[in-house]
Parts: structure tokens; sequence; C-alpha cells
């Protein structure tokens, strides 16, 4: 049965506006500090919901990559309408919503914010066997094998600050998957996430937009090296590369969170401001 709630949320302020993107079995809420923080600082902010979101597993198996990027076309076409310029920023799987967004509409999107992307799960907590196989659940889910399996995450959970840590975890381990997310990973989901990663690398090039690169240099789920400076590497606009040391994976709310706000909102008013002139 399907428990789903929309729980995008909607902060209006100034005529620059940020959609924000969260990970794959994640929530708006692990978005929700760096709105905040966004919002104070006089920016719209649009937080969406992916397709498949916030239910059940069963509810995010019947969904594609597909349908989670018509979400965030969607979020930005509503954004939009109510700003003048739109920026986009997306954590984690979000960062490659994010990046395909400014891809596709170069002329639309003023500025990226990639925030911990995750194109290989290849971080120090990852299982030896994740890192050398995940390539096959792509195959997996086209023979229809191993799809009631599901990646179960282990602490830290992408956190580093162990407070944090233990609200987080509970919510999760506790099947509040509204406000913390899923505890597994499906495999089915992951097939797609494998599908997004590969469609989303062969597109860097495309992002004209300046992007914002913030990266754990300890990242539990996703190596810097293969990830963040993956698109350092390969996106065609001017670019910052910012690495927090004191994080984990989701830096978002994690004990640099402040920071991470702090280089989103000067990011992107500095484009803003450049746009003015």
């Amino acid at each position: 049965m399907s428990t789903m709630q929309d729980l995008s949320y909607f902060l209006p302020g100034n005529k620059n506006g940020v959609l924000l993107i969260h990970g794959l079995t994640g929530t708006p809420n692990e978005m929700r500090i760096l709105a905040n923080g966004l919002h104070k600082a006089g920016f719209t902010v649009y937080a969406i919901q992916l397709a498949g979101h916030c239910g059940t597993e069963a509810d995010l198996c019947k969904t594609s990559w597909q349908d989670w990027y018509q979400s965030v076309q969607e979020g930005a076409n509503y954004l939009a309408q109510h700003v003048d310029n739109v920026f986009v920023a997306g954590l984690s799987m979000g960062a490659l919503l994010a990046l395909k967004l400014a891809a596709d509409r170069p002329e639309q999107i003023k500025g990226v914010g990639v925030l911990a992307p995750t194109f290989y799960y290849d971080g120090w907590s990852m299982p030896f066997w994740a890192k050398k196989f995940f390539f096959l659940l792509v195959y997996f889910k086209k023979l229809g094998i191993f799809q009631k399996v599901s990646f179960i995450e282990k602490p830290p959970y992408g956190l580093k600050d162990e407070r944090i840590r233990a609200v987080v975890s509970e919510s999760m381990l506790n099947g509040d998957a509204a406000s913390a997310g899923l505890a597994g990973n499906p495999f089915p989901a992951l097939a797609e996430m494998q599908l997004l990663a590969k469609n989303v690398r062969a597109q860097l090039s495309k992002v004209v937009s300046p992007c914002l690169i913030m990266h754990s240099g300890n990242d539990d789920i996703a190596n810097i090296e293969t990830n963040a400076k993956l698109v350092e590497k390969h996106v065609s606009g001017s670019k910052k590369l910012v690495v927090l040391n004191e994080s984990y994976h989701l830096i978002t709310i994690d004990s640099q969170r402040r920071e991470v706000i702090k280089e989103c909102i000067t990011f992107f008013n500095n484009i803003a401001e450049g746009i003015e002139e």
C-alpha cells in the first residue's frame, strides 16, 4: 500500500529562485536547512519531491529515472513562473538531476549547486561488492532477477555529526520514510540511478552554467576523486570546487551545513548581480 504524501515546499522571496533536489531514497527534508538559509538571504526557494519518493520501496520501484527527472522539469517550470533567474542545487543523485537540467536548459539555468554528486557508489563505507558490481544491477533489472532485494545502508549513514546521525538513523530505521527517507536502496531504483549517471556523464560538457561543486574529502558514499572531480573536469562552464573535510556524504545536514549555505548564497548572489549589471 502506498503512503505517499507531497512533502515539497515553496518559500517565496525575491526574483532569484533556487530549485532544490534531494537524493535517491531521500526526502525534501534533507534540503530544508539549506532552503531556510537561502530563503533568509532573500531567495525564492522550491524544494521538490521526486516521483516515487517519500513512500514505500514499492512506490519507488514503480518509477524510472525519467520520472524523477520529470519532477525536476515540472519544478523548474513552476519556479520560473515566480522568478526572473532560476538556479538549481541538488544533493547526491539530486546533483546529477541538477546537472542534467542545466545541460538541457542552458538558457534558463543561471547556476548549479552540485552538492556531493554521486555517479559511483565508491566511498570508504561501501562494501567491496557494491563498488565492483553495482553496474550489474541494470542487467538484473532487465532480466527481472533480485528485484526484491535492497542495499541496506550501514552507519555512518552519510553523517559525521553523531548527534544528527542518531536522529536521522532512528527515523529511517523506524520506517519514517516521509521525514528521513528509506533505510534501503532497492536494487531496481539503484539500476535506474546507474542509467541516470550514464546519461548525465555523457552530457556534462553541455553544462555551460557556472557550477559550485561541494564534496566531502572524506565522503563515505561517493569518493570525491571519481565524482566531484569528474564534474569539475568535464563541465564547460566556470566552476568552483569546495572540499569539506569535516563532513561525510549528506553535506546539507552534516557538521558543515552552515558553510554549504554560505557558499551557495554567495555563489548564486554573485551570478545574479552579474546578470543585473
